[in-house]
């Protein structure tokens, strides 16, 4: 008996482990193909008399060459980063005041307002970005990147309001309660107390805001010409596509470069991440 819960304890185990297993390599497998694809020579790109998970030639710089030298792809990944440090920037600084007095200071009707915030995000750019433009014209900011630090917010904010409000009413009221009961202001208790409380669902905002930046295209394309001035989202797929010649290699090794950050952050804060979502489901 005891042998037999044994070998169904290590069956467990083995099945487990072999699930996280082949979960784990279909996560890895796009940036495996990334990887090899931007190290491949291009005539092994479009052999299909061979294997196309493994290099049957040598492999080759020539596609991060293009990347480097012909294109302005480390311009794009600066205007990309400082981009979405501004559209960050000004997300947590209207959102979280926003997404706490929503859930502690308007009593039933902040539900509804966030719900209503919300809807805004659901608005499709396609139907925003005419005007937007007048916006953006009015403000003399074409064909600047500031463009995008004014427009972007328009669309993360509410989102970031939404969530936050789960968050912080996720929060006991009897922590306030008792701050200001210390002495504390309304503000010193949000500054001093829910804020620190909060890194998760900041954190979240963070990230969520930032990759919505990283892969936006219609209001980058739309607000900007110049190529000195575009972003990744819209730089790799304009110069790297031209007519119908795509340079496999040189648009993987972009890609390649430009997740490697972002899904570095997000495992390094992915406990805090999923936090962000779920607090509210755990108190």
């Amino acid at each position: 008996m005891a042998m037999g819960r044994r070998a169904r304890r290590a069956l467990s185990t083995a099945a487990r482990w072999g699930t996280l297993a082949a979960f784990s390599a279909g996560l890895s497998f796009p940036f495996y193909w990334m990887l090899i694809t931007a190290f491949k020579r291009t005539s092994d790109l479009y052999d299909l008399k061979n294997n196309p998970f493994l290099f049957h030639q040598p492999p080759t710089l020539e596609h991060l060459r293009l990347l480097f030298q012909e294109t302005l792809f480390p311009r794009w990944l600066w205007n990309t980063a400082l981009a979405g440090a501004g559209v960050v920037a000004i997300t947590l600084l209207l959102a979280l005041p926003a997404g706490y007095a929503l859930a502690r200071l308007t009593g039933r009707w902040g539900e509804r307002l966030g719900i209503a915030i919300f809807l805004t995000y659901l608005v499709p750019p396609t139907l925003l970005f005419i005007p937007l433009s007048r916006v953006v014209a009015a403000l003399g900011l074409q064909d600047t990147i500031w463009s995008l630090v004014v427009v972007y917010p328009s669309f993360t904010i509410p989102f970031s309001t939404w969530l936050l409000m789960g968050f912080f009413k996720s929060i006991p009221r009897e922590l306030e309660d008792a701050a200001m009961v210390d002495g504390l202001t309304r503000f010193q208790t949000f500054r001093k107390l829910i804020v620190p409380v909060s890194v998760s669902g900041i954190l979240t905002v963070v990230i969520f805001s930032f990759t919505l930046v990283t892969q936006e295209f219609v209001y980058a394309l739309t607000f900007i010409s110049s190529a000195s001035h575009q972003t990744v989202g819209v730089g790799v797929p304009i110069y790297l596509v031209r007519g119908d010649v795509y340079y496999w290699g040189s648009l993987m090794a972009a890609c390649l470069i430009a997740s490697l950050p972002i899904g570095a952050v997000y495992n390094l804060f992915l406990d805090r991440f999923i936090a962000g979502f779920t607090f509210g489901s755990v108190k």
